[in-house]
């Protein structure tokens, strides 16, 4: 089983999305804040983290960042799932090496897991 790694503060939106990417055959695991998001980076075997960028304790670029620059982690694919819409945000989550911007208003759940599964086959 593919696991996910859901980074998400928000109790109400990690349970949605945790449940949702769970029926969808994956097995989660999750972090709240981003020190414990970076420690959860290095368990092994996380195959796509889904990443927020409005985080206590560190924000989520300075976590695609770490994420980019450790050798283990490197070339997990990070999907940003975030309400940050503008446009600078976007660029600069994709000049970390985000591999895909997805504002959390502008898609369902369901187009979530699509971009989860191009992803991870």
């Amino acid at each position: 089983m593919k696991k996910i790694l859901i980074i998400e503060d928000d109790d109400f939106l990690l349970g949605l999305e945790s449940k949702k990417i769970n029926s969808s055959g994956y097995e989660v695991i999750f972090a709240q804040t981003g020190e414990d998001a970076m420690n959860k980076i290095l368990e092994k075997d996380i195959s796509i983290i889904l990443l927020d960028l409005l985080l206590p304790n560190y924000d989520g670029f300075e976590i695609l960042k770490k994420i980019r620059e450790t050798e283990a982690t490197k070339s997990i694919p990070v999907i940003i799932f975030s309400n940050l819409a503008e446009v600078k945000d976007r660029d600069k989550a994709l000049a970390l090496g985000a591999t895909e911007v997805l504002i959390k208003s502008n898609f369902s759940l369901e187009e979530v897991i699509e971009h989860i599964n191009k992803l991870v086959k």
